[in-house]
């Protein structure tokens, strides 16, 4: 019988501090090199896509810096995921959770998805996202620990 091989759900906490030096960089990239399947929604894709460039217009990160990041992106451990949530899952964990718009969105896609893929894990620093992750049984202890 073949090994379940971990599904990664990679949010946008998680996929900025794969690239950019902060406290959970080290977990990031610990991540990033395990054996998996690396999940990264359109929606993080657009939102990492987006503080990129205000760096990059603020001056923060030099063009060449910016450009190389985001080809890291595509061509990182990631799949590139288009889908969305079930609207009744979001209309649910709504209710349930106090999150952000984003937030809310990356839980139900991850909620959705473990339908079929039980093996999911979401990967996030945010605080409210965690506990809420937790909560829906999409991450395991070890996902926490630097």
């Amino acid at each position: 019988m073949a090994e379940t091989k971990t599904v990664f759900y990679w949010d946008t906490s998680a996929l900025l501090s794969r690239f950019f030096t902060d406290i959970h960089s080290g977990m990031a990239q610990k991540w990033s090199e395990i054996e998996a399947v690396h999940l990264l929604s359109s929606l993080a894709h657009a939102e990492a896509s987006a503080v990129i460039a205000r760096m990059t217009r603020e001056k923060v990160l030099e063009p060449a810096l910016s450009e190389t990041i985001c080809k890291a992106m595509g061509n990182g451990p990631w799949r590139v995921l288009n889908g969305l949530p079930d609207r009744s899952v979001v209309a649910d964990l709504s209710q349930k959770w106090p999150l952000r718009g984003a937030d809310l969105w990356h839980l139900a896609l991850a909620v959705s998805l473990k339908k079929d893929l039980p093996e999911i894990r979401l990967l996030t620093f945010d605080d409210r996202l965690l506990e809420a992750a937790a909560g829906e049984e999409l991450i395991e202890k070890d996902d926490l620990v630097s």
